[in-house]
């Protein structure tokens, strides 16, 4: 018998906490409010501040909490959440010490969105954005707490999202979404109506609101406006100047402040690492750095907030070898205190492996960033190339509980992130716009020419892996690299680019032609990016994870795939979550997903191992 210790078990890997992206003091500051699975979904919990164990304030069980607005005076609690994933967000109250929410919206195929600064600073108004009106686009509506009576502010045909009202309440920013890089602002008098563009640009250029000045006279924004990476600039609205108050070579991603206006905080993703910067807007010097442990948030943010009082900050953060946590910053120190304890497992770090950044040559010359998770074992080791979803989004040094199993089973995993990625300027990030197939395609094989090229690697056990555009790109490798892989697992992956253009929600459809291609008259070139179009190619086993409530990538996208698979006596297994939509929003789901992912690649790369 072995003496040799046997790896953590899956279960292990896999007993954490998620969060969803929101997070808010309470109105007086002692407390904070979530959305984490605890329960097993994702409902709304309240911590102190002092930390200890949290009181849940819904009891969903088919529901998804995704954002949350206290009341200003701590009467209330405003949040959103939609059903089995299907992204009909609906607006509900509860009261703060919890009981049953009571709904504000019941328009089961509108979508409500939740945005920064709902409330009205008179605490009897809030606003938020639904296609309530017109099913293509998102208008922004205000809704009377009291009498119940809501109004049309602003929008009709565009795609709105308020951001915020001014101190005074007179006025609300309100950002138009023209593209994922291309963004206009647009200031709101409420009792008129009227709308004054603030940022007219024909040039795409991203622009994102952030909090108001206290006085009123501008706000601050995250643009990219003469630049190639998002900084953090001033917006003076008498004047329509901006004043650079940040200009990293990288992405300012997240500002927040206090109502105050004492303190200013920004994140910066450097090189996938994030870092906090603050400023006394008091005194103009320098907050002391916040004492974070080397990590960064989600593609979605870190919830970044500050206290009412501005003495405060709270982020949610992750580390490469820990799930995300809640942490607590105190300004004046740059003291971190974790509140939550979120990995279950009894892992050690020792047990985990911590990713190295490695950048391998592309077409074009081009530099491609990839995370390398290497397990320390000898010879040459199964690697599994995973491709992240978006594609503008980024693979980030956080918790990956498949990435970390893989490992412990001797399978090695690269995060690429390929041409389109976020975080390393809007030039690189505008490389996948209507070349979805195309140079994206040259990136992954590159990347398997440089996984040849390793000495550590095992050049005829590679897997690949992604779910929503990384599923695409799953496709698109088994399809058109067929060569390269031993196994393969798309998750919500489309597989026809016309019928996926045709069926995104319909206030996407709008930024399709630009993003994708136009499916009514770029047909033939969709049809020529499509992992469909090469479907006899594929010899490598594929295992399709599909939930059937997804409105972004709809479940028809893998049926017609796997169907044709069937067709040609592949090896496919398809697994369909009657109960999810685009991502696991039920635990037990994520984790059943998830061992069906790592029992893929351990069967079929790793053998006894």
């Amino acid at each position: 018998m072995s003496d040799a210790p046997r790896p953590p078990r899956f279960e292990q890997f896999f007993a954490v906490r998620r969060f969803q992206p929101t997070l808010a003091f309470t109105a007086a500051g002692d407390g904070l409010l979530f959305s984490t699975n605890i329960s097993g979904q994702f409902n709304l919990w309240r911590l102190p501040v002092t930390g200890g164990w949290p009181h849940q304030l819904t009891s969903f069980e088919d529901h998804t909490v995704r954002g949350i607005a206290p009341a200003p005076d701590g009467s209330t609690v405003l949040f959103a959440a939609d059903h089995d994933g299907d992204e009909f967000h609906q607006l509900y109250a509860v009261d703060p010490d919890g009981g049953w929410p009571v709904a504000w919206t019941e328009a089961w195929q509108v979508q409500h969105l939740l945005g920064d600064g709902a409330w009205h600073p008179d605490g009897r108004r809030v606003v938020y954005s639904a296609n309530s009106q017109t099913p293509t686009a998102m208008d922004v509506w205000l809704r009377d707490t009291d009498s119940g009576e809501v109004r049309k502010l602003f929008g009709t045909g565009r795609f709105c999202v308020p951001a915020g009202f001014s101190p005074d309440g007179a006025s609300l920013v309100c950002v138009e979404m023209l593209a994922n890089d291309h963004h206009q602002l647009h200031v709101v008098e409420l009792e008129t109506g009227e709308a004054r563009l603030v940022t007219d640009h024909t040039e795409p250029t991203k622009f994102y609101p952030g909090p108001w000045a206290a006085d009123g006279s501008g706000l601050w924004v995250r643009t990219d406006l003469g630049r190639d990476f998002t900084g953090l600039a001033f917006l003076d609205l008498a004047t329509g100047k901006l004043e650079w108050v940040a200009t990293p070579e990288w992405d300012v991603e997240e500002v927040a402040a206090d109502d105050a206006g004492t303190v200013l905080l920004w994140l910066v993703n450097e090189d996938g690492w994030g870092r906090i910067y603050g400023r006394d807007l008091r005194t103009g010097e320098d907050l002391p750095a916040a004492d974070l442990p080397p990590g960064c948030g989600t593609i979605f943010g870190t919830g970044l907030t500050v206290s009412p009082d501005g003495q405060r900050a709270a982020l949610l953060w992750s580390q490469p070898r820990r799930a995300q946590e809640l942490y607590l910053l105190t300004l004046a120190t740059g003291e971190a205190t974790r509140l939550t304890d979120n990995m279950l497992g009894g892992l050690a770090p020792e047990q985990l492996v911590a990713p190295s950044l490695i950048r391998y040559r592309s077409a074009d010359e081009l530099d491609v960033p990839a995370w390398v998770y290497r397990p320390d074992r000898p010879g040459r080791l199964p690697v599994v190339l995973s491709i992240h979803g978006g594609p503008e989004a980024q693979e980030r040094p956080l918790y990956a509980g498949l990435y970390q199993y893989l490992c412990s089973r001797g399978i090695a995993v690269v995060a690429t992130n390929i041409r389109g990625s976020t975080g390393y300027g809007t030039s690189y990030q505008r490389l996948i716009h209507r070349d979805w197939g195309g140079g994206d395609l040259a990136d992954w094989e590159h990347a398997v020419r440089w996984l040849h090229a390793q000495d550590w690697v095992d050049p005829d056990r590679i897997g690949v892996y992604g779910g929503s555009y990384g599923g695409f790109a799953t496709l698109s490798c088994v399809t058109r690299l067929p060569q390269y892989w031993a196994a393969a697992v798309d998750i919500v992956g489309p597989s026809n680019l016309v019928s996926f253009t045709k069926a995104v929600p319909p206030t996407w459809r709008a930024l399709m032609a630009r993003w994708v291609g136009d499916p009514e008259t770029e047909a033939d070139f969709l049809m020529e990016r499509s992992p469909i179009s090469y479907v006899d190619n594929v010899r490598t086993p594929l295992l399709v994870i599909q939930g059937a409530q997804d409105p972004r990538v709809v479940k028809g996208e893998s049926d017609q795939m796997v169907a044709r698979l069937q067709e040609l006596g592949r090896e496919v297994e398809y697994v369909v979550f009657d109960d999810e939509g685009h991502g696991f929003t039920r635990r037990s789901n994520e984790v059943r997903a998830m061992r069906l992912t790592a029992d893929w690649f351990t069967d079929r790369l790793a053998g006894d191992s």
